[in-house]
């Protein structure tokens, strides 16, 4: 019985924390929350590649088996093989706000990512505050403290201020346009609060928009409200180059997100 109760309060506590919001929890419910998040399977979607492979039935005849069938069978082959475009899935990459204004959420964020690179395919994870700093390798880690704590040593503006413009160019500029954005679902977790210029970011957003397959906003202050509009300067240039705006302002937002985007199209 005593087990049943423990059992019961602990699995109540879970959706508490799934529930509540990240800048009102305690240290001891973030560390929970990092422990539950561990957990989270992130899967993008999926493409069609130039290769293929064998198929039971399809639309595509496979040319090459059926000739070998015709001449093995002295030109009455017995079944038709077809063929299908392999599938692979696509690139995903995170490009995170650890400016001060994002410090409630940051971490988490960075947290979130690291449970990502773990579970998906290929992932790319960026930090930026006044400048962009690549954390990808510093996340492989197994131990998940060495690689948060390796991660933010690497960031130098840590909780300052915000360039968004200025660092999805500096994206574009060394990593985008060398293919690393090609066929990719950028997600971009940040407040939208600028201190760049309005044009550097419409620019940016632009090019960025053109590289890649889908842009994704993440921002915490949308919450639970579905008739979210943006209201800074920062999001609401970058809005008309976004595919869909999701919340990241707790657990449960990062679960949701992790499951609709197995079917973002």
């Amino acid at each position: 019985a005593e087990e049943e109760l423990r059992m019961g309060l602990q699995a109540s506590t879970s959706e508490l924390f799934r529930n509540k919001t990240f800048a009102s929890c305690t240290p001891e419910e973030l560390a929970a929350l990092r422990r539950i998040m561990s957990s989270i399977k992130l899967t993008p979607p999926r493409r069609k590649t130039r290769r293929k492979m064998a198929s039971s039935k399809g639309s595509l005849i496979s040319m090459r088996r059926m000739v070998r069938e015709t001449m093995r069978a002295h030109g009455e082959p017995r079944d038709l093989h077809f063929t299908k475009r392999r599938l692979r899935l696509r690139p995903l990459v995170l490009i995170l706000d650890v400016s001060g204004s994002m410090a409630d959420y940051s971490r988490n964020l960075l947290q979130f990512a690291y449970s990502a690179q773990r579970a998906a395919g290929r992932v790319e994870v960026f930090c930026f505050g006044t400048r962009l700093t690549r954390i990808t390798r510093a996340l492989d880690r197994k131990r998940p403290d060495e690689a948060m704590n390796m991660a933010a040593g690497l960031v130098f503006d840590w909780d300052g201020g915000t360039r968004i413009g200025d660092s999805l160019e500096m994206f574009t500029r060394q990593w985008g346009r060398r293919g690393m954005s090609r066929g990719s679902i950028v997600v971009i977790c940040s407040d939208g609060l600028d201190r760049g210029e309005p044009e550097v970011l419409a620019t940016a957003m632009e090019k960025l928009s053109r590289l890649c397959y889908r842009i994704v906003w993440m921002n915490p202050h949308k919450g639970e409200n579905q008739s979210f509009a943006p209201n800074t300067l920062g999001m609401m240039v970058a809005e008309p180059f976004i595919d869909e705006i999701v919340s990241g302002h707790n657990l449960k937002s990062l679960e949701e997100f992790s499951t609709t985007l197995t079917a973002l199209r």
